[in-house]
């Protein structure tokens, strides 16, 4: 199934949430206490800061879908806490973990009952509510691509969703003036499969 051909009253857009999360649910089974101190394809961030990021991005994506807005302040990191090997961090990892799949449930549930004719308001510009969903699914997905990296786990973003996602990407992510939320555009090697094409346009190298 593509994304164009989801359940019947589910836009594309919704359908792409829909296996972003999904890929991010498996990315996260690898996920470890003492991983949490590793470095990602993000520089400044280790996995407990990466993870925290993608919850917060989780809420702020839920937000736009119930309360109809989102105010212009994304969330970035900007320290290395310290390593985490201890109990207390086991019980982080799985907290970070539960936090994810609750948040991503309660998504998944507003973005099935909103009305995409509905537009959100982003910092005081009107979006419309499916591209907000496809942004949504974007950063999702190459946020679990992050994970899995960092986990040691390595495993790609399936062909069907890397493959629409790269074509919103090429309209949403320009090659310039990207930054700060984006590093430039890295240099794929031949026969890429779409998820290595994915991530080298968002700016990570897998090579």
């Amino acid at each position: 199934m593509t994304a164009s051909a989801g359940p019947p009253g589910r836009s594309p857009a919704h359908c792409r949430l829909i296996m972003a999360i999904d890929y991010a649910d498996a990315v996260l089974d690898a996920v470890t206490a003492r991983q949490l101190s590793q470095r990602t394809p993000c520089r400044a961030w280790n996995l407990h800061m990466l993870l925290e990021h993608v919850a917060e991005s989780l809420g702020t994506l839920h937000e736009g879908i119930t309360v109809g807005q989102v105010a212009a302040h994304p969330a970035r990191p900007t320290a290395l806490p310290n390593s985490a090997n201890s109990a207390d961090s086991a019980d982080s990892a799985a907290a970070l973990v539960s936090a994810f799949r609750r948040r991503a449930a309660a998504l998944l549930d507003a973005s099935a009952q909103a009305d995409s004719d509905v537009p959100v308001t982003i910092g005081g510009q009107l979006m419309p509510l499916d591209c907000l969903r496809t942004v949504g699914a974007l950063e999702i997905t190459v946020h679990a691509w992050d994970v899995s990296r960092a986990c040691g786990q390595r495993l790609t973003i399936p062909e069907e969703p890397a493959s629409d996602l790269l074509a919103q990407a090429l309209l949403l992510v320009p090659r310039l003036g990207r930054a700060p939320l984006f590093a430039a555009p890295t240099l794929a090697p031949p026969r890429s499969t779409s998820s290595d094409l994915l991530a080298a346009h968002l700016g990570r190298s897998a090579w």
